[in-house]
C-alpha cells in the first residue's frame, strides 16, 4: 500500500471511530449498535488502551490504527473532527484554500495581482510519485502529533505497530512506520520532511486535525512546530481558521 493509500485509510477513518462508538468491540462492523459495551469503553473496542485482547482491531483498518494513534480519552473527539473532512483529496483541498487564500491576501497588502500567483501544488493536485512524498511527510506530522500528549508507550507502539502492518504490506512501508512510531518527539525532525511551503500547510493542517488544542502540551507541540516549519503566523491563522470550521 502507497503512503497515498495509508494516509487516505487514515484520514477517513474518523467515519469508523464515530459509527463504532457504541458498539462493543464483538459488534460486526457495520452491525447495529452494541446495548452493552463491552470493556466499559464508550468508543467499543478502540476507546479502550488495554488493545492486546480485541480481535476486531484488524477488520477495522485504519479506524484501529487511528484510535491506537489517539487513545481512549480523546478519539472520539478528534475521530469526529476528522469525519468532517474525510480522506486526502479533502485535506489536499482544503489546504488549498487555507493557502490560496494566504498568498492573495499577500498579494494584496504587496500591491501585487492574484493573477500572477502559481497555483499552490497540494497533494490532491500532484501525480503519484509526487502525491507520495506529500502523503509520506503528513503521516510524520499525523504521528508526530499524536504522541504530543505522551500517551503512546512501548505497549501501544507494539499494538500499532501490529496494526499498521496490517495496512502497510511493504516491508519497507512497515520499517518506515515503526521509525517514526518509535522516533522521540520532536518537531523540529518532522518539520525537515515539509520540502515546499504547501508541504508545510499540508503537515501542520494535519497535525490540528490530531490534537485536542485545548491541551497544553499539544497547544505548545503545534506552535513549535509551525516555527520549525517556518510558518509565517497569518499562514498559521488562516490553517487554524479552515480546520475549525466544517468541511
Amino acid at each position: 500500500m502507497s503512503a497515498r493509500q495509508l494516509l487516505d485509510q487514515l484520514l477517513q477513518s474518523g467515519q469508523h471511530l464515530l459509527q463504532n462508538a457504541a458498539r462493543g468491540p464483538g459488534a460486526p462492523q457495520g452491525g447495529a449498535p452494541s446495548d452493552t459495551p463491552q470493556n466499559g469503553g464508550s468508543l467499543g473496542g478502540l476507546g479502550n488502551l488495554d488493545l492486546g485482547r480485541l480481535g476486531p482491531l484488524g477488520t477495522l483498518g485504519g479506524a484501529g490504527a487511528l484510535g491506537l494513534l489517539l487513545g481512549s480519552k480523546k478519539a472520539r473527539k478528534i475521530g469526529g473532527k476528522l469525519a468532517m473532512y474525510g480522506g486526502m483529496a479533502a485535506l489536499g483541498a482544503l489546504a488549498y484554500r487555507a493557502y490560496g487564500d494566504w498568498q492573495r491576501q499577500q498579494a494584496r497588502q504587496s500591491g501585487g495581482t492574484a493573477a500572477a500567483l502559481s497555483e499552490p501544488q497540494t497533494v490532491d493536485r500532484l501525480p503519484p510519485d509526487q502525491a507520495d512524498a506529500h502523503s509520506s511527510a503528513i503521516l510524520a506530522a499525523m504521528i508526530g502529533a499524536a504522541k504530543a500528549d505522551g500517551h503512546i508507550g512501548p505497549e501501544e507502539r507494539h499494538l500499532l505497530e501490529t496494526e499498521l502492518s496490517r495496512l502497510a504490506a511493504d516491508a519497507g512501508d512497515r520499517a518506515w512506520l515503526e521509525a517514526e512510531l518509535a522516533r522521540p518527539l520532536d518537531p523540529a525532525a518532522v518539520a525537515q520532511a515539509a520540502r515546499t511551503p504547501e508541504m508545510a500547510a499540508e503537515m501542520y493542517l494535519a497535525s490540528l486535525l490530531m490534537v485536542d488544542e485545548e491541551s497544553y502540551m499539544e497547544r505548545a507541540y503545534l506552535d513549535e512546530l509551525a516555527r520549525q516549519l517556518g510558518l509565517p503566523d497569518d499562514l498559521k491563522r488562516q490553517l487554524e481558521t479552515r480546520a475549525a470550521q466544517p468541511a
